[in-house]
């Protein structure tokens, strides 16, 4: 049984990893000869903070200033493909019947995402996240934690609902996510196949489910309120 979730956001909540493969691979095309492959996006764009990316598309780390300017950029391009496909622009399938259970339920809950404000702010906005969540409390990229696989998204994320690790339950899609989720010591990892075949996910040994829909999560694996508080 467990008090709370976490969910990862992007290719989570929000099946867009396309979108952030086509936006990078676009990108990608300025600051060196040629895009990224499937595979470079796969090890080192998927859950990375746009610093981390841009040093391995550098093959350095580059100044603040430049992260600063080219994050902007290629995150404006993302928005800009998002505004453009709105009917696509919608929340993952079966996650508002989720998030409306587990609402109705006082069932702890939070976004860990390395995303960046202006890109968060824009999700709070376009899809209405202040019904579900505390916006106030969602952990993303501000600067303070390390990128994924690095477990301090996830780590951030319990501590401002006041839920230990071990006590929720952490959705992810990406490799470098789950590896984060299980290092922050997570209860139980659940890996989302938005993009990705389930194959992939097959033998991580710390995936407990594979799932395509939120639907498919059992309702019964979180206490009620009334058996913790």
């Amino acid at each position: 049984m467990y008090k709370g979730i976490i969910f990862d956001f992007n290719g989570t909540l929000f099946f867009d990893s396309k979108k952030h493969l086509e936006a990078w691979r676009e990108f990608s095309k300025r600051v060196r000869p040629y895009a990224f492959t499937d595979e470079e996006m796969r090890k080192y764009m998927f859950g990375r903070t746009n610093e981390d990316i841009l040093t391995y598309l550098m093959g350095r780390k580059p100044e603040k200033e430049l992260v600063e300017k080219l994050g902007k950029e290629k995150e404006a391009v993302y928005r800009e493909m998002c505004r453009k496909d709105a009917k696509n622009t919608v929340l993952a399938p079966g996650a508002k019947e989720f998030l409306d259970y587990l609402a109705q339920n006082n069932i702890p809950r939070n976004i860990a995402t390395m995303s960046e404000i202006d890109n968060v702010q824009f999700y709070i906005e376009t899809f209405k996240l202040d019904k579900w969540f505390d916006v106030s409390k969602i952990a993303y990229a501000d600067g303070t934690v390390k990128g994924k696989p690095a477990p301090d998204i996830y780590i951030k994320a319990a501590n401002l609902i006041n839920i230990k690790p071990k006590d929720c339950i952490m959705v992810e899609d990406a490799l470098s996510g789950l590896e984060a989720a299980h290092k922050s010591g997570a209860g139980k990892v659940i890996a989302i196949a938005s993009m990705e075949k389930t194959e992939i996910y097959k033998n991580i040994p710390y995936v407990s489910q594979i799932i395509k829909n939120f639907d498919e999560i059992d309702r019964d694996l979180f206490e009620t309120p009334a058996i913790y508080k």
